[in-house]
Formats: C-alpha cells, sequence, structure tokens
C-alpha cells in the first residue's frame, strides 16, 4: 500500500526528488518537476496493479520514453511500497541500483529507456501484444517534446493507428524545452494536437499540471469507443514547483549544491 495517507501529493512527490538528486549531486531535476503531476495522475487513478504487484500479469502498462525524468517515477515506485527508503538515499552512486536513466532491472519500471525516440516504439509493441492476447490492458508512453524530434516516434505512431491500438495512451510532456535549448527553435513541430491527429490518433490539449483536468481527459479517453489510439499534450513547465527553476533550462544540467537545495525544499513545504 502506499506509504501515505495522501498518495502521490505532489509537492511530497517534488520534495523526493530533490533529496535524490541532492544526495547522488546528480542533474535532471527540472525534467523530472515537469512530469511529476502527470506520474502522480496515472499511478493514483489510472495505472492498474491488480493485488499491488508491479510484476502481475493483469498490469497496466507505464513506458517512461523521456528516461531522463526517471526521479519523479522513482518517487511514486516509493509511494507505491516498491522501493526502500534506502534505495532513494544511495540514488545514483556507484554500484547502487538506482541509476539516472529508467532502467528495467528496478521493480516497476517497465522498460530501460532514455535512448530517446525509442520509448514510444516498446509502448506500441506492449500495447500490441495486450491486442493480440484479448486482455483489458492499457499501455501509457510519457514522452518529451523535445524527442518528437525523432523519425522512430512517428514511424509508432502510424504503425499504432494502422493496427488500431485503442488501448495505447501517449502522454506528451511538453514543457518547450529540451537538453541545448527550446523545442521550438530546435525543431519546431508546430501543433502537436493537430499532428497526432492527423497520424490517426484521438488527441487532446491540456493543462500538464492541473490534476482534475489530467484525470478527466485519462477517463474521457479511456471511455472513447472509435478505435483509435490515444494522445494527450500535456503543458508543462519545466522546474514546475520551485520558482528559480521553473523554465530556467540551465536546471537541465546543474547540480544542487546546500543553498539551492535548502531554498528549493524551503518552496515545497
Amino acid at each position: 500500500m502506499p506509504h501515505n495517507a495522501d498518495p502521490f501529493n505532489a509537492r511530497r512527490l517534488r520534495r523526493t526528488v530533490l533529496e535524490m538528486a541532492y544526495s547522488g549531486a546528480t542533474v535532471h531535476v527540472a525534467c523530472a518537476f515537469s512530469l511529476t503531476d502527470i506520474l502522480a495522475v496515472l499511478y493514483r487513478q489510472h495505472l492498474r496493479y491488480p493485488d499491488n504487484d508491479p510484476d502481475g500479469a493483469a498490469r497496466d502498462y507505464l513506458v517512461l520514453s523521456k528516461g531522463h525524468g526517471v526521479m519523479a517515477q522513482y518517487a511514486c515506485l516509493y509511494e507505491k511500497g516498491w522501493l526502500e527508503r534506502s534505495a532513494l538515499e544511495q540514488y545514483y552512486r556507484d554500484g547502487t541500483p538506482l541509476k539516472g536513466l529508467s532502467d528495467a532491472h528496478v521493480r516497476g519500471c517497465e522498460v530501460s529507456s532514455g535512448s530517446l525516440g525509442h520509448g514510444l516504439s516498446v509502448g506500441v509493441g506492449l500495447a500490441l501484444a495486450a491486442k493480440l492476447g484479448r486482455t483489458d490492458q492499457r499501455c501509457y508512453a510519457v514522452l518529451g517534446d523535445g524527442e518528437m524530434n525523432e523519425g522512430s516516434i512517428w514511424e509508432a505512431m502510424l504503425f499504432a493507428a494502422h493496427r488500431r491500438l485503442d488501448n495505447l495512451v501517449v502522454i506528451v510532456d511538453a514543457n518547450g524545452f529540451q537538453a541545448m535549448g527550446r523545442t521550438d527553435e530546435v525543431m519546431g513541430l508546430g501543433v502537436l494536437r493537430d499532428k497526432f491527429a492527423a497520424f490517426g490518433f484521438e488527441a487532446l490539449d491540456i493543462d500538464g499540471h492541473d490534476e482534475a483536468a489530467l484525470d478527466a481527459a485519462l477517463a474521457a479517453l479511456k471511455a472513447s469507443a472509435d478505435g483509435r489510439p490515444k494522445a494527450i499534450v500535456a503543458h508543462t513547465v519545466k522546474g514546475k514547483g520551485v520558482s528559480f527553476m521553473e523554465n530556467q533550462n540551465l536546471w537541465h544540467y546543474t547540480r544542487l549544491n546546500a543553498d539551492t537545495f535548502a531554498a528549493a525544499m524551503a518552496e515545497l513545504e
């Protein structure tokens, strides 16, 4: 069972991310913060794990294609009771199991990801397998908008629509940045919702930090029976929750020091 009476509270998840990043002297804090509300809603209200078993045959799948945001997922796995606090405290240290990218050796992580553009193809395969097996499992694939530059993403979308994988839900963490700059400056993506629709998806645009809107969008797409794969373009803020990180792309690769850690934790109290 979750560790707390208020499971997947986004402020608490972000504090856990900060503690991990500071302990491991590592980066990608802002990347995890834009994802946090999306993952909180998925784990709290939509992902199904019968008997709270992340290895159960009837589970839904979550593919974190944006693997460098994995600290937000690890915080959720801790809430689920699948990770010990000691593992979080040893994050990213030599010889420890929690790495800086999603790793399938960690209980609760479906795939090793972080090679951007690959995760959606894995998610499409999982959704297809569930269809062929006539199960009611769903696959949720969480992408960054920066990795939408990759051609493999669009190939996977074509295949998903062709095979009518309406059990696939793609969620784009559209925070407007990637490692080296703004996404619209590195490779303009246009209106992603329209592109998903043109590729045969039922697609919605939402505020990716409005948990009620996220929940409603996911519920509406699950209830739809039109045979199309689903997509949510979740407009987010990189570094959400800490004022000096928000929309500051330096925090893609900046490490916390004692002062910035304390200041960020204070904002999230």
